[in-house]
């Protein structure tokens, strides 16, 4: 059971930097753009992957929004407990910011491996109606939920390059 209202949540997936076709200030101007006009949709609920890359630069985004004063949440899924243990000190620490500012966090998967991220996407994309996603057509993560979001009738936000 969750607190997340469904009808007003919206989730982020999204490639990691390295993966990006694009260079990381586009990307982060362009999904303050595509919050900013879900906050104007009425959506309050924000849902991150936590992972490094378009999830954590969201939430970043959002943890701004919120100390501006908006009124919204941010959820984390994060995929299996320890899931940043093997990054760099910068990406963990600004993990754990957002883990720590969190209104709710949820621990979807049991243990590590790639099941536990396709059960956190499928939870992210079940859990809201609004997709937000940084992709560039490659095959992975970020495309089963893209692909999944759109099987299950959600509002699906892409990026465009450029």
């Amino acid at each position: 059971m969750t607190n997340v209202d469904i009808k007003h949540a919206c989730a982020f997936t999204g490639h990691r930097p390295e993966r990006l076709d694009a260079p990381e200030e586009e990307v982060k101007k362009w999904l303050e753009e595509r919050i900013s006009k879900a906050i104007e949709d009425g959506y309050t609920d924000f849902i991150t992957g936590m992972q490094r890359g378009v999830d954590l630069w969201a939430a970043e985004i959002l943890l701004n929004l919120k100390n501006e004063g908006k009124t919204i949440r941010i959820i984390a899924a994060c995929a299996f407990k320890g899931m940043e243990d093997q990054w760099d000190n910068r990406w963990k620490s600004r993990y754990n910011r957002v883990l720590k500012a969190a209104d709710e966090t949820y621990v979807i998967g049991s243990h590590p491996g790639r099941t536990a991220f396709f059960l956190r996407d499928e939870w992210m994309v079940d859990h809201a109606s609004r997709l937000i996603a940084v992709f560039t057509g490659a095959l992975g993560g970020t495309k089963k939920t893209v692909d999944y979001a759109v099987e299950k009738g959600l509002e699906v936000d892409r990026f465009q390059k450029g």
